[in-house]
């Protein structure tokens, strides 16, 4: 098996499920209703919602560099992008943007050659090896987040 094949096998694990940690992005997600994603309990925090949009806004960042656009920081508005509707169609639309998303993102992933992965990104100072990783690692972060989100917002 190519390492890239073993990254793109970490990735579906980390987003869909039968990772060996635990639950994945959409296993926690599963059964939410956009008005318990869209509740705050931390006047300082994130939603599950906003937690949604920030995992899309990476996961396309992270395909895009792999297709060769320079990214750099983004700002926060970007980074964390603002819900303005909440209504059930529009959570409904944020988790199937997701799933595109990251589908997008693992079929780019499939066609990444194994002899790149010790290249730099542009304009980064990282490998596209340890961006790849640090997506599923995102990815794990915030699944872990919204489990307790969910826990606080019940």
């Amino acid at each position: 098996m190519k390492e890239v094949e073993r990254i793109a096998d970490q990735l579906r694990r980390a987003f869909e499920g039968d990772a060996w940690h635990g639950p994945a992005v959409l296993e926690v997600l599963a059964g939410v209703p956009g008005a318990q994603a869209a509740r705050r309990p931390l006047a300082q925090g994130h939603s599950i919602w906003e937690i949604v949009e920030h995992i899309a806004v990476w996961e396309s960042v992270v395909r895009r560099r792999i297709q060769g656009e320079k990214i750099g920081d983004l700002p926060p508005e970007q980074d964390w992008p603002p819900v303005r509707d909440t209504r059930e169609a529009a959570w409904r639309e944020t988790l199937n943007k997701l799933r595109r998303g990251h589908q997008e993102l693992r079929q780019v992933v499939a066609g990444f050659p194994d002899d790149r992965l010790p290249e730099t990104v542009p304009g980064k100072d990282y490998s596209f090896y340890g961006m790849l990783h640090g997506v599923v690692q995102h990815d794990l972060y915030h699944a872990g987040q919204i489990v307790l989100l969910k826990k606080a917002v019940a």
